[in-house]
């Protein structure tokens, strides 16, 4: 088993399992960037094994619909043509994307029910329902010639699921018990901080209709586009209480139609409204399904909080439900969007304080229940970062695994099972890639090392011009962006242009006509002025015209 991501970190889950020479992949998601990748759209695994090998693999199958893992499918589908398998809902979701990429008529995507195994190669991987915050989630098991591997890697026990499909408990423990056993688990990290059970779906639907049933004007809700259970839950209390219902956010729309066509979401027609006819409705008839729940600057709830959205702005009186928690990162920006809301005079209803979200994955009990019903003879805690992944594995000591049978993984290891241990072979190539408008890979370390200079100190550029024996004709020019404002400090900039001519003409003195000498020359007599001047670094970029 080898993680490309998933482990040490939130998102970007991915997992290759080896058998002999054959490769079956598990997941392939993105990771959301921090805040110092300055411009960095989305970061993704590192493929290169994959293509390395992509004559041995065998097929792609995916646990569920979220973007931490089928986001980066589309970036490696370019390189790796292999059947894809997965949930309707899952593959519905999939479809949306590939088809941006305009990779959609060379995919071969099949569609699993929960509850069916598929043969893929040697590999036979049986779909095993699980709870989760969207719906058609499973966990998987590979059967091995030692015995079958689960992979657990988002899921919740919910015993009253809002379609009813409790998790597949029977399976679960038919493999536990089932000789030769379960070899390994691989299991959800991510809320073993939580002790006790995580509430389930149901207990944020009579929230909901409370919240509804008191409010007097305009309602508008934000929560996770997949979470299809929590927009049903909302298109019920809009319904009982005789609201008509509006959709604003691209990936909102999207989902709404790919789960409407799927069978996944019951909505009248005659309850949809457009959101440009809103206003044509009184307050007291309107509900405002909306993406933005993490603050995301250009997402249309934080749009209406700013007033600059297109269609609907924010004003005294109305009721805003943010059903979501904050994405590790993403806090600031909720709390901004938190305090613009009030500002406009919204009462706000956020998790902090109300019973408006229940999060998707296990807590403690339910980590423990998982172990107790598989009863694997290794296990590996995957989907965390390190502080959850060392957690989950004194858990699984806690109830019985032996320590030297629990493995804590890093991006990269090569993890090898047999029937006596498991041990970390060596390590593949494996990392970040960072996406960048359409460049994949391109953007590395230098170059977000540059971004932040200039994001920190900005640029001064130095223009020169010579003629051909490297004799100075005119400059140097100085230009600042992001430094100083020029006309606000006219002496620095002139004594910087003094410094830079001494420099210079100290070069020209010793005959010094070699451009790079030149152009380190301006750099040190710069940098040092500078630094000592107002205690700053920006960037030097000399710029040498020759006539």
């Amino acid at each position: 088993m080898i993680p490309l991501g998933g482990v040490g970190e939130i998102g970007k889950n991915m997992m290759l399992v080896e058998v002999d020479d054959e490769i079956l992949i598990i997941d392939a998601g993105v990771m959301f960037p921090e805040d110092d990748l300055l411009g960095i759209d989305l970061v993704i695994p590192d493929f290169s094994y994959v293509k390395q090998n992509s004559h041995r693999v065998k097929g792609i199958v995916l646990t569920h619909g979220h973007e931490d893992h089928i986001g980066a499918l589309p970036y490696l589908l370019k390189d790796v043509n292999v059947p894809v398998y997965g949930t309707k809902l899952t593959l519905g979701l999939l479809e949306v994307k590939l088809s941006e990429h305009k990779l959609l008529k060379g995919t071969r995507l099949k569609v699993v029910n929960p509850g069916c195994s598929v043969q893929i190669g040697n590999f036979k991987v049986d779909f095993i329902r699980v709870n989760h915050s969207i719906a058609d989630t499973c966990a998987l098991a590979i059967h091995t010639p030692l015995g079958p591997i689960i992979y657990a890697s988002d899921f919740k026990f919910d015993q009253t699921p809002i379609d009813g499909e409790v998790a597949d408990f029977h399976k679960l423990a038919e493999l536990g018990d089932k000789s030769p056993g379960v070899l390994a688990l691989f299991s959800d990290s991510t809320n073993v901080e939580r002790e006790g059970f995580t509430l389930s779906e149901k207990f944020v639907g009579s929230t909901i209709d409370e919240i509804f049933r008191s409010a007097r004007e305009r309602i508008v809700v934000a929560t996770f586009a997949s979470n299809i259970h929590r927009i049903q839950q909302i298109i019920d209390a809009a319904f009982k209480y005789n609201r008509k219902v509006a959709f604003t956010g691209r990936s909102m729309i999207n989902n709404i139609e790919i789960a409407r066509n799927l069978g996944y979401l019951t909505i009248p027609e005659d309850m949809i409204v457009d959101i440009r006819n809103c206003s044509s409705l009184p307050d007291n008839r309107v509900v405002l399904l909306t993406t933005g729940s993490q603050g995301e600057p250009m997402a249309a709830l934080t749009r209406m909080a700013r007033g600059d959205h297109y269609h609907i702005n924010i004003r005294n009186g109305d009721t805003v439900i943010i059903s979501a928690s904050a994405i590790p990162g993403n806090e600031k920006f909720i709390g901004e969007t938190i305090n613009q809301l009030f500002k406009r005079g919204a009462n706000v209803i956020y998790e902090d304080i109300s019973g408006v979200h229940v999060s998707g994955h296990a807590s403690q009990e339910e980590l423990k229940l998982m172990l107790n019903l598989v009863k694997p003879k290794f296990f590996v805690p995957v989907h965390g970062e390190y502080r959850h992944l060392y957690h989950h594995a004194k858990l699984a000591e806690d109830v019985g695994i032996p320590k030297e049978n629990i493995y804590i993984a890093e991006v990269g290891d090569r993890i090898r099972f047999t029937e006596k241990e498991v041990k970390k072979d060596d390590s593949i190539q494996s990392g970040q890639v960072f996406v960048d408008g359409l460049g994949v890979g391109d953007v590395g370390n230098i170059v977000l090392r540059d971004r932040r200079v200039l994001s920190e100190d900005g640029i001064i550029i130095v223009v020169i011009t010579i003629d051909q024996q490297g004799k100075i004709l005119s400059g140097p020019d100085i230009v600042t962006r992001g430094f100083v404002y020029i006309r606000e400090s006219e002496e620095l900039i002139a004594e910087a242009t003094s410094r830079v001519e001494e420099a210079l003409k100290e070069c020209e003195k010793n005959n010094i006509t070699e451009w790079s000498v030149l152009k380190n020359t301006v750099r040190d007599s710069l940098n040092n002025y500078i630094y000592k001047k107002i205690k700053r670094n920006p960037m030097i970029l000399p710029i040498i015209m020759q006539v």
